[in-house]
């Protein structure tokens, strides 16, 4: 299980593991925010999406930033 707690994973997330982080309604959000550009940046491995664990604590870190 993955929290947003002050320590991420030592890996490269996946769009799973943001959905179970940010309880969100589904994998199809973390696909929308990478096609509007909106969420944390995400790279391709392959066929598949993966998420530096740096990059996602950078954009919560904006996204409070923006909310204050």
């Amino acid at each position: 299980m993955v929290t947003m707690a002050s320590e991420l994973p030592n890996r490269f997330l996946t769009p799973e593991d943001l959905v179970e982080m940010f309880e969100l309604p589904s994998v199809e959000t973390v696909y929308q925010w990478r096609r509007k550009r909106t969420g944390p940046r995400g790279f391709q491995v392959g066929r598949h999406l993966r998420f530096d664990p740096d990059d996602v604590r950078a954009w919560v870190d904006s996204q409070l930033g923006e909310a204050a």
